[in-house]
């Protein structure tokens, strides 16, 4: 990047590079002790920024992204994982996949945690306010600076509160299974936006899980195939 004059550099992280903190909500002071590879993965990629940051005068801003969710209000974009992912993809795909019959029900991995009612507690951040948070975040980059923020609601929701939310979004009654645990799973995360809100002039607007999933809904519904249904395509 730097060789082809990049001068800003807006770095798509995430929350999981904190791992399972003592003490919530996290802020960017938090330690980063990522327990699984994706967190891991994205702490190294986040370390070798700062390392290369030091005789740089490239602007850089790392998003530590809480759990995304939604898709874009107007139906322009919405999530089409490709087929071999769609088994690895976020929550809402798989409750959208079970309530359109694509796989038989949704399976929720763990509900002995030391949470509300069991089950993981996450963040959940809709995509519209994510996509405001890289528009400030470009604003506010300046050279030879690394900016750290989280994007988050500062609230966090179960599992069994989303997929409630997601039920009530598709008037579908989702068949649910639950299962033992999955392997590097934390039991509650959720952010403190205080830095991004004061430093960055971004908030969360879209905070309402029913309402997220509805947008979302919508999309998957007039996209069936994913970008290959649109009807743009369609058409001819």
């Amino acid at each position: 990047m730097a060789a082809h004059g990049v001068k800003t550099l807006i770095y798509s992280s995430t929350c999981a590079t904190y791992g399972e903190p003592e003490k919530m909500p996290i802020t960017e002071e938090t330690p980063q002790v990522p327990i699984n590879p994706y967190g891991k993965a994205k702490k190294m990629a986040e370390d070798i920024i700062l390392d290369f940051s030091k005789d740089s005068n490239m602007a850089v801003m790392i998003l530590r992204y809480f759990n995304v969710i939604g898709s874009d209000p107007e139906g322009r974009l919405g999530e089409a994982p490709r087929p071999e992912l769609r088994e690895h993809g976020r929550i809402s795909g798989a409750c959208f996949d079970a309530a359109r019959g694509i796989i038989p029900g949704l399976q929720i991995k763990g509900t002995d945690y030391k949470t509300v009612d069991g089950t993981c507690v996450r963040d959940y951040i809709d995509v519209t306010d994510l996509v405001d948070a890289h528009v400030k975040a470009l604003e506010k980059a300046k050279p030879r600076k690394v900016g750290i923020f989280n994007v988050g609601t500062g609230k966090g929701s179960s599992v069994k509160e989303f997929v409630e939310a997601c039920k009530k979004a598709t008037g579908v009654d989702i068949k649910v299974d639950y299962l033992e645990r999955r392997a590097g799973d934390y039991a509650e995360v959720y952010s403190d936006p205080s830095k991004i809100r004061e430093e960055l002039n971004w908030t969360a607007k879209h905070t309402n899980l029913h309402e997220s999933l509805e947008t979302a809904w919508r999309w998957q519904k007039l996209h069936r195939n994913g970008y290959a249904s649109s009807p743009l395509v369609s058409a001819y």
